[in-house]
């Protein structure tokens, strides 16, 4: 169990343009899971695909830490356990979603972005679906971990476009992936090793689009330790931008080492490899 070891903290806003949030945010402290999910298509149906997405991947990854042993490897995919937790259960929040939108007509057309991190053994195990964020500041350096599956982003990658350019285009929002647009999902997933300090923050599009890096570093490091403050001063802060669109955002400290002792068999391995 991970409580102690991570804070965390979420909120989410509706903005000043849109009459309902889309936007559906999920935190479970105990397993280190934290999950943002920005829905789109049409009158609530959005709210529809990011809800079940949250309450799927929630549910399914807190199902297999309680049934599954998450410390064995997976020798076929290079991933770790919780990577495949994390993937998988995304994997599956896609066809509920699909099939949704499939039989209920209300909900045609619906789907989600979705951006999710599991931390476990000093690791963290990053999945993402379009173009929902995660950030990293590490010793005063703020970076974006996750690249959007997006149309902008694919024309930065073919060199039509500076990360700078970028930043102040107008047609950011054309996501090339999503859950619940197809049967199937190439859910983007990637490891990093995790230090004790480390912040990092998951967001919609409505912060990412309407403050810039620069604010969001500064903001961090002006309120620190107080994830609620921080969050609120973002919030508020891409509402004074104008507040286009409904604003989520999930942050984690991590205070302490969540290394996980090896037992005996395991050391007494280590010692002949």
């Amino acid at each position: 169990m991970l409580r102690g070891k991570i804070n965390s903290f979420g909120s989410s806003d509706v903005g000043k343009v849109r009459e309902h949030n889309e936007d559906t945010i999920g935190i479970d402290n105990d397993i280190g899971l934290l999950v943002l999910a920005d829905g789109m298509g049409g009158y609530k149906a959005g709210e529809v695909a990011s809800g079940i997405a949250v309450k799927t991947i929630m549910s399914l990854v807190k199902e297999a830490y309680e049934h599954q042993d998450m410390s064995a490897p997976d020798n076929e995919s290079g991933l770790s356990r919780p990577s495949i937790v994390l993937r998988d259960a995304i994997t599956r929040a896609n066809k509920i979603i699909y099939q949704t939108a499939k039989t209920q007509p209300q909900c045609e057309g619906m789907g989600t972005t979705v951006v999710a991190c599991l931390f476990r053994n000093n690791r963290i195990s990053v999945a993402h679906v379009g173009d929902s964020r995660m950030y990293r500041l590490r010793a005063n350096r703020y970076e974006q971990i996750t690249l959007d599956h997006s149309l902008l982003q694919e024309l930065v990658d073919r060199g039509f476009y500076s990360q700078a350019e970028a930043q102040r285009a107008s047609n950011k929002n054309y996501v090339t992936r999503a859950l619940g647009v197809e049967n199937t999902v190439d859910v983007e997933i990637h490891e990093y090793p995790v230090n004790k300090g480390d912040y990092y923050l998951l967001c919609s599009d409505g912060l990412s689009d309407m403050v810039e890096d620069e604010d969001i570093h500064l903001t961090i490091n002006t309120f620190g330790d107080n994830l609620e403050t921080i969050a609120k001063q973002l919030i508020q802060l891409s509402n004074d931008n104008g507040g286009r669109d409904n604003i989520s955002v999930i942050l984690a400290q991590v205070m302490d080492s969540f290394a996980e002792r090896k037992g005996l068999i395991e050391k007494l391995l280590s010692w002949f490899n």
